[in-house]
């Protein structure tokens, strides 16, 4: 049963008019997983930067992806992009050090 409106009548107590509530903004989210992986890919970076690892910076690609696609709207999106750039800083200065292909660990 509805009323006007956004006004939803309470069929226990038909007197009583429930409003509706939109859910509060700026909560803690729900899903920790762009943080977890913007975090990961923060170190891969600083990994990929200073050993020089090349697996290291594209893991640090992936992770600042998955971080990307996970995020919503209403979050950070500087601390996102300097995620990303780093990442991406840490691919071009392992190639630039050693141009080489990256060899398989194995």
């Amino acid at each position: 049963m509805t009323g006007a409106g956004n006004n939803v009548i309470d069929p226990r107590r038909p007197n009583k008019v429930v409003r509706y509530k939109p859910p509060q903004q700026g909560g803690p989210s729900d899903d920790p997983t762009p943080d977890y992986m913007n975090l990961l890919g923060m170190i891969f970076s600083m990994c990929g930067l200073m050993m020089k690892l090349k697996w290291c910076a594209w893991a640090a690609v992936y992770c600042s992806f998955i971080s990307f696609a996970n995020s919503r709207t209403s979050e950070d999106t500087k601390q996102m992009l300097s995620s990303f750039m780093l990442s991406i800083s840490a691919v071009v200065m392992s190639y630039l050090q050693n141009p080489q292909p990256m060899s398989p660990p194995w």
